[in-house]
């Protein structure tokens, strides 16, 4: 009994749409929380909105997909840590323009919209702890690993080295460094070690996200197939 009456309350916490509301969870599979700049930290279901400020986090095996009102998209992995520093869009003031991301810890996928394409290719970055990625219009995957990549694998089978992993499935990215800048195109692979430059990796040796086919189970394979769940959002202490 207690426990739907939390669940009812909870509901009650969903607020509908505001000005600066950048994205939307659109899919969702396992648990995905958010630490808000105030500090709070809550659970957020299908069609919860997120914020600029927002520090996100996927659960262990939980994959979570955000739809921003730019149409551009982000999928996340499980064990994935995402800042969405800033982000403005108004449709009439592409000037304003502003996506910029951290990536923390895990792997996503990047799906960009008309934010960087529109006006300025500078008002889309993606920061990790090894390298920056700037887009020229693009569908790209990042994957960070800090001794916590044993479930991900090269295209041969290999675990993935600590460091920045990037493929990129259409478009290109610039992936750069206080060290040096590299270009990576459509059907390439990179990585960004610590203290090192970008450098190109063989297709042999990438690591695929955006690009994959199956070695590290697309998170189609999980997104689509939910299993029944209460849907609701709630403030933890």
């Amino acid at each position: 009994m207690l426990r739907f009456a939390v669940l009812l309350f909870c509901a009650g916490l969903a607020l509908p749409g505001l000005a600066n509301d950048a994205a939307t969870v659109s899919q969702l599979a396992g648990v995905l929380s958010v630490r808000q700049l105030d500090g709070a930290v809550k659970l957020l279901a299908l069609n919860s909105t997120v914020r600029a400020g927002d520090l996100l986090s996927t659960g262990p095996k939980s994959y979570a997909r955000l739809k921003f009102v730019d149409g551009g998209e982000l999928t996340l992995r499980p064990n994935t840590q995402l800042r969405i520093d800033d982000f403005r869009f108004e449709q009439d003031k592409p000037e304003q323009d502003n996506a910029f991301f951290q990536l923390l810890k895990g792997g996503l996928r990047a799906v960009t919209g008309l934010v960087g394409k529109r006006n300025n290719l500078a008002a889309y970055k993606m920061t990790t702890p090894t390298a920056t990625i700037g887009i020229r219009g693009t569908n790209y995957g990042a994957l960070y690993c800090q001794d916590d990549c044993a479930d991900y694998q090269t295209n041969t089978g290999q675990v993935p080295a600590n460091g920045l992993h990037v493929d990129v499935h259409e478009g290109q990215i610039v992936v750069s460094n206080a060290l040096g800048s590299q270009q990576y195109q459509a059907g390439q692979f990179g990585f960004v070690g610590p203290n090192q430059p970008p450098l190109p990796v063989p297709a042999s040796a990438g690591v695929p996200i955006a690009t994959d086919r199956g070695i590290n189970r697309p998170p189609e394979t999980v997104l689509g197939e939910q299993a029944d769940r209460q849907n609701f959002e709630c403030t933890m202490e």
